[in-house]
């Protein structure tokens, strides 16, 4: 199946229109695994006939399966596994003292995919119950695909997904046999909230987010859209909330809204108001 190069200009400029993502020359590679099975299933005998139908816009759904089947749903728990270890080592700790009169945390899992992070922080804290008895941790998942979003809410993973940064141990703890592979248990199911959201809008009601987790996101977007999507972030976080990237990503050149925190390096914090405004007036 050949991908022309008019083909690969509009699919990219449907993905941006919808989602604020590029599909750039060096992940076009990817058009036709990703399309191959929706053109099988819609009987769609070429990628350019595909792009008649979109032109034409006689099947709106086809538009929003077609970016669905784009967009990179990779994920799996426990990714990269020392940011979940930066975590409680350096945030949840200070967090705990600082809303000790509330008892109450809020995370955002933005760009959740299928739901493994946001199920991997819930995980954090069950396995450190003590400290969390009698709180209120609110996670909310977010991302722009709605497929990815309907199973995350489902919580029904492969074997192979549910093994993929899981042990033994935790496997068998937190999720449960049933049709179709491995459900994750409802007490952790119970602390989870996950909603379509596109994070070129603002932040997920309720907004003040304790931390903000938005890991691999970035890289898929231009200069101008992702100091927009830090904009967004800062606007729905806590004064004294946290914010973590890929690791891959970074602040630095990108906004002046957020700073390294140099206490705990790979995570970020809201810059200062006033050094915020110097900055801006010496530019």
């Amino acid at each position: 199946m050949q991908v022309s190069d008019h083909s690969s200009r509009i699919l990219a400029g449907l993905l941006e229109a919808r989602t604020g993502q590029q599909l750039t020359m060096s992940r076009r590679w990817r058009i036709e695994t990703a399309l191959g099975a929706l053109l099988r299933e819609r009987g769609i005998p070429s990628l350019d006939e595909l792009i008649t139908v979109l032109v034409m816009g006689a099947e709106p759904s086809l538009a929003t399966q077609v970016v669905e089947a784009l967009l990179n749903n990779e994920t799996y728990f426990f990714r990269d596994r020392s940011p979940f270890d930066l975590l409680a080592r350096a945030a949840l700790p200070k967090l705990a003292q600082l809303r000790q009169s509330t008892k109450r945390l809020r995370i955002w899992s933005a760009g959740c995919s299928t739901g493994q992070e946001a199920y991997s922080l819930a995980m954090l804290f069950a396995e450190d119950a003590a400290r969390w008895a009698g709180w209120t941790i609110d996670i909310v998942g977010s991302d722009v695909s709605e497929s990815a979003v309907r199973r995350a809410r489902d919580g029904v993973y492969t074997q192979f997904e549910v093994q993929r940064g899981l042990g033994i141990t935790q496997m068998i703890r937190w999720f449960e046999e049933c049709e179709g592979g491995w459900r994750a248990v409802e007490p952790l199911r119970r602390q989870l909230r996950f909603q379509v959201h596109n994070l070129l809008e603002p932040a997920p009601h309720p907004g003040q987010y304790d931390i903000v987790l938005c890991r691999n996101v970035l890289l898929y977007l231009n200069t101008e859209r992702r100091a927009l999507v830090f904009d967004r972030i800062a606007g729905g976080m806590a004064s004294d909330g946290w914010l973590m990237l890929g690791a891959g990503e970074t602040v630095i050149g990108q906004t002046r809204r957020f700073e390294s925190d140099t206490a705990a390096r790979g995570l970020y914090r809201l810059a200062d108001p006033i050094i915020e405004r110097r900055a801006a007036v010496r530019a």
